[in-house]
């Protein structure tokens, strides 16, 4: 899948998320919350599905240990991945009063994405390299 069919889908699907988010504050739907968050999810999958496929054919024989480096990438990834996936399932079981957790631990997997993702850009921006 090329770059430009990669932001297509994920252009979509946002599309049909925030559509289906609007309609369903606008009080125009009365699907369950868990159903607002499908186009979110689908796209999630797919992008788990890729991600375990790449590291896979990473971990075979033959890749040398510069790969090691973009294997500990994909790695968090796909942390990030589950990180956002149980943020948005937590978030939907508030909404839909399925528990009464504090926002605060609600939040909690955003927040460490978002401090992952941080400390992911600045080693890339400043990396570590010793001469």
């Amino acid at each position: 899948m090329s770059l430009a069919q990669r932001a297509l889908l994920a252009w979509v699907v946002s599309l049909v998320f925030l559509s289906l988010l609007v309609l369903k504050l606008d009080g125009r739907l009365q699907w369950s919350w868990f159903l607002v968050f499908t186009p979110v999810w689908l796209l999630d999958a797919a992008l788990l599905l890729l991600l375990l496929l790449r590291m896979a054919g990473r971990c075979k024989a033959g890749y040398e240990q510069a790969g090691a480096l973009q294997l500990r990438r994909k790695a968090w990834h796909l942390v990030a991945l589950l990180l956002q996936l149980a943020f948005c399932l937590a978030l939907c079981a508030r909404l839909h009063g399925l528990t009464g957790l504090l926002l605060v631990y609600v939040c909690l997997p955003l927040w460490l994405l978002l401090t992952g993702g941080l400390l992911e850009l600045g080693c890339s921006i400043f990396p570590a390299h010793r001469d």
